[in-house]
């Protein structure tokens, strides 16, 4: 198949190595030379430019850019797709993406690949970054059959698990396991360089081992994109930090209280569930 990635960062340019890996042809589009020429030199692309004129004639193209930008990157290329080419996105948020790209584009397909890392940019993108990680495509009552198989056949050629939702399904769920951990990872840091007392601060730091790295990894990502999960899906993470944080003034109250009992019951709950999503 022949398929183009627009926006060569961490997803696009792990998309590229996956998929020349299986023997698909691979054109990549960025803003800057030098982008396209790290990709093609890390084997991520087959060709690059910064012109979208050379994703004519394509079967299927990834958009890739950040969330707030693919809409209006989406509009710069669509001019120059033929009209059997399937154009599908790779953007966190969905609600308020997939109405806008269906009526710019009749064989569009939203998609997420739930797959990362804290690094950015060509230089982080891997191999094997989708392998076994869920993959969700959210079409609705308006997208073309035939553009879902595409984009469909892809993905399991990545070795991913493909899953299907709806839009909005997809933002609430998204909102829980993937945006409210960078806001509360973020918060955990946040308030750890807050503490006054400096030789306290600094023997913390020494201390920090893996729980700390795991619980902090997540919140020392990329800020741009922390920025734009919360403003584009501003509702779903709202209710889920407004949730969040009933529950751990509840689990203060049981710490203020000397409830051990109650409190030792909720971390037995906390487990068991962690062990149904992790089993």
């Amino acid at each position: 198949m022949r398929i183009g990635i627009v926006g060569l960062g961490l997803i696009g340019g792990s998309l590229g190595l996956d998929l020349r890996a299986k023997g698909h042809y691979v054109v990549g589009v960025s803003r800057r030379a030098e982008t396209y020429e790290r990709a093609i030199a890390k084997g991520a692309v087959d060709w690059g430019s910064t012109d979208p004129a050379v994703l004519s004639a394509l079967d299927l193209v990834f958009l890739c850019p950040p969330i707030g930008s693919i809409l209006s990157v989406a509009l710069e290329i669509v001019p120059h797709l033929s009209h059997d080419t399937v154009l599908t996105d790779v953007g966190s948020v969905k609600e308020s993406i997939v109405p806008a790209l269906e009526k710019l584009w009749p064989r569009y397909v939203g998609g997420h690949p739930m797959a990362g890392t804290a690094a950015a940019g060509i230089e982080a993108a891997q191999s094997q970054l989708f392998a076994n990680a869920p993959y969700v495509l959210t079409p609705t009552l308006h997208t073309d059959g035939e553009a879902i198989d595409c984009v469909a056949q892809v993905i399991n050629d990545l070795g991913a698990k493909l899953l299907y939702t709806t839009p909005a399904d997809h933002d609430r769920a998204v909102a829980w396991i993937s945006h409210l951990p960078v806001m509360v990872s973020a918060a955990l840091l946040l308030a750890n360089a807050q503490e006054v007392n400096e030789p306290i601060r600094t023997l913390s730091q020494r201390l920090a081992s893996s729980g700390f790295r795991d619980t902090s990894r997540v919140g020392g990502g990329n800020p741009e994109l922390g920025r734009m999960m919360a403003e584009y899906n501003r509702a779903a993470l709202r209710h889920c930090i407004i949730h969040y944080r009933a529950t751990l003034d509840h689990l203060l109250q049981q710490i203020e209280q000397e409830d051990w009992t109650g409190l030792e019951a909720n971390l037995a709950v906390a487990q068991a569930y962690r062990q149904q999503i992790y089993p």
